[in-house]
C-alpha cells in the first residue's frame, strides 16, 4: 500500500489510472473506447454506436482550413505595459497611464508556406499582436519589415498567387514570383529588405522587429487627430542568417528557440515605438505618406511601452491555430488611414476568419475580448454566447433584458474628404529612391550578401526579359546595386542600364 504514492511521484504509474473518467462530448460516460459495437462477434458494426460515430466524425474534422497566407505560425502569451500617459494623442485606454498592463497574444509566422512548411524560408515574418484592452480587443497585424510589396489591396490576390506554389507543380517557383515583381516596380524597396540577411532571414522570432506597416489615425478625447506608425523594437537586438545558415537550419528552428527561451524564463521583450505626423506634415512629404511601400524618413520615434512574452499556450490548436487577427479590430482612439492597402485589409482579414473558423470566431477563448460583448448580432455557426431577450434590434423603446444602445461618446472621428471618385494610381509613386537609400545604408558585406541572396533566386528565372527588367529596377534604385546584380546573374550591364533608362510601365 505504500508503493502507490512513490510510483505516482516517480511518474511510473500508468496514465490511465490517473486519468479523468472518459466521456462523450455530451458528457455521457464512455464504457469502452477500444471495441466498436457489432451485431454478434463477427457481425457488421452498428450505426447506433454513437461514441464510435462521434469519435470518427470529430477526428474527420480536426483540421480547419489553413490560412491562405501565414499558415505556418507560432503563438505566445504575454503582457504589454504602457510607458506613460499618451492621452494627448489617443483616447485608447491602454495608453492612458504609465505602468498600465494589458494582456496580449502574439502570433509569429511565415507568409507563403503551408501549415507544416519549414520556418527557414525567404519570406516576411508575420508579427501579429492582439491586445485584450478594457475597451475591447485591438489587433496590430504586421510583419518584420516596415513596408510591403504592393500599395493597393486589389493586387494582393495576384501577389499571393505568384508567390504561392505553382498551380501545376505545387512547388514555389521564382519564375512566377519575379514575373509578377518585374511588372511591379513598387516592390523594389521591399525586395531590398527581403533579400538582406539581417531583416530578410531572422535568426529567431526573438531577434527581429515588428511593424504595423501602415499609418493609423490616432484620435484623442477632444477629437484632435494625428497619424501614427507602429514599430516593435526587439530588446534582444536583431540577428539574421546567411544563405548557408538558412539552408542548414532546422525546419522548426524559430518555434524551438521561442518556446525554449520562454520555458527557461528568458522572456523576450519588445519596446513599442511610434512615429507621429499630422496630416499637414504628411502632405509636405516628397512621397505619398500613406503609401505602404514607403517608410517615414527622419521622423523620430516615441516609446509607448514594452511587451513581454512569458507563456507558451497550453494548446496549439486552440490558441495559435484558432487565433484570428484583423486590422479592422480597433478600440476608440485608433482608426484607419487612407492607405489603399490597409483599406482592403480591413475587409479581407475579418472575412477570411469568418470563412476559415466561422461566423462566431470572436467567441473563441483566444479571440474573445475581456469586456462584455453586447450587440444585436446573433445565431450562426458555433454560436456559444447567444444574446438574451426578444429585442434584437435598435432603436427600441423597450427596456427589456438584452436591449442595447450605442454610446455617442465613442462615435468615429470626422475628417474632410474631397475629390472625384476614380480608379487610378497614386500621384507620387517614386518606386526606387528609398530602395537605393536602403542599399547604400548596408555595409559592404551586407551588400555582397544581398546580391548573392537575390542572385540565387533570379538565376532560376528562365525568361531573359523578366530577369533583365527585374534587375533594371535595382539599377534604377542604385547603379552599383544593379550593376553587381547584373554581373551576378550573367546579364549584360549595358542592356540593364538601357532598360533602366526607359520609362517604367505600371
Amino acid at each position: 500500500m505504500r508503493v502507490l504514492p512513490v510510483l505516482c511521484v516517480m511518474g511510473l504509474l500508468s496514465t490511465a489510472a490517473l486519468a479523468a473518467p472518459m466521456t462523450q462530448d455530451s458528457g455521457a460516460p464512455v464504457g469502452d473506447n477500444e471495441n466498436s459495437k457489432t451485431a454478434g462477434p463477427d457481425g457488421p458494426v452498428l450505426l447506433e454506436d454513437f461514441h464510435l460515430i462521434e469519435k470518427l466524425a470529430r477526428f474527420d474534422r480536426e483540421r480547419i482550413p489553413e490560412r491562405v497566407v501565414h499558415a505556418r505560425g507560432t503563438g505566445a502569451q504575454g503582457v504589454f505595459v504602457s510607458s506613460e500617459d499618451f492621452s494627448r494623442y489617443t483616447k485608447a485606454s491602454l495608453f492612458a497611464q504609465p505602468g498600465k498592463e494589458t494582456p496580449v497574444f502574439v502570433r509569429f509566422s511565415t507568409v507563403m508556406g503551408y501549415r507544416g512548411s519549414a520556418e527557414a524560408a525567404r519570406d516576411p515574418r508575420g508579427f501579429a499582436v492582439k491586445f485584450y484592452t478594457d475597451q475591447g480587443n485591438w489587433d496590430v497585424v504586421g510583419i518584420n519589415e516596415p513596408i510591403f510589396f504592393i500599395r493597393d489591396a486589389i493586387k494582393f490576390p495576384d501577389f499571393v498567387h505568384a508567390n504561392k506554389p505553382s498551380a501545376i507543380t505545387n512547388i514555389q517557383d521564382p519564375n512566377l514570383a519575379f514575373d509578377f515583381f518585374s511588372r511591379t516596380p513598387e516592390s523594389t524597396h521591399m525586395l531590398t529588405y527581403l533579400y538582406s540577411d539581417l531583416i530578410g532571414m531572422p535568426a529567431s522570432y526573438r531577434e527581429m522587429d515588428g511593424f504595423g506597416v501602415h499609418a493609423f489615425r490616432l484620435v484623442n478625447a477632444k477629437g484632435q487627430q494625428i497619424f501614427a506608425k507602429f514599430h516593435w523594437r526587439s530588446v534582444q537586438g536583431l540577428k539574421g542568417m546567411t544563405l548557408e545558415q538558412q539552408h542548414a537550419a532546422d525546419p522548426n528552428y524559430a518555434t524551438r528557440d521561442l518556446y525554449n527561451n520562454i520555458r527557461e524564463a528568458h522572456f523576450p521583450k519588445w519596446d513599442l515605438y511610434v512615429q507621429l505626423l499630422t496630416a499637414e506634415q504628411i502632405a509636405q512629404l516628397p512621397y505619398d505618406g500613406f503609401d505602404d511601400t514607403k517608410t517615414w524618413d527622419n521622423v523620430p520615434e516615441v516609446k509607448f511601452g514594452t511587451m513581454t512574452l512569458n507563456k507558451v499556450p497550453d494548446n496549439y490548436f486552440q490558441y495559435t491555430e484558432q487565433s484570428a487577427f484583423a486590422p479592422g479590430v480597433m478600440v476608440p482612439g485608433i482608426e484607419p488611414s487612407p492607405d489603399k492597402m490597409l483599406q482592403g485589409r480591413l475587409f479581407a482579414y475579418a472575412d477570411t476568419q469568418r470563412y476559415r473558423i466561422g461566423t462566431n470566431y470572436q467567441e473563441l477563448p483566444v479571440n474573445r475580448p475581456l469586456v462584455k460583448v453586447a450587440n444585436n448580432n446573433q445565431d450562426g455557426s458555433m454560436s456559444s454566447a447567444p444574446r438574451v431577450g426578444e429585442v434584437n434590434y435598435e432603436p427600441s423603446t423597450a427596456k427589456q433584458v438584452g436591449a442595447v444602445t450605442p454610446q455617442p461618446s465613442f462615435r468615429l472621428s470626422e475628417y474632410p474628404v474631397s475629390g472625384v471618385a476614380q480608379q487610378t494610381a497614386i500621384a507620387k509613386t517614386d518606386d526606387f529612391s528609398q530602395a537605393g537609400e536602403l542599399w547604400r545604408s548596408y555595409s559592404k558585406q551586407d551588400q555582397s550578401n544581398l546580391v548573392k541572396n537575390l542572385a540565387s533566386d533570379l538565376d532560376q528565372v528562365r525568361d531573359h526579359g523578366v530577369k533583365a527588367r527585374q534587375v533594371s529596377y535595382f539599377y534604377k534604385a542604385d547603379r552599383d546595386y544593379g550593376t553587381r546584380l547584373a554581373e551576378a546573374t550573367h546579364l549584360d550591364v549595358d542592356e540593364v542600364a538601357a532598360l533602366a533608362a526607359k520609362e517604367v510601365s505600371h
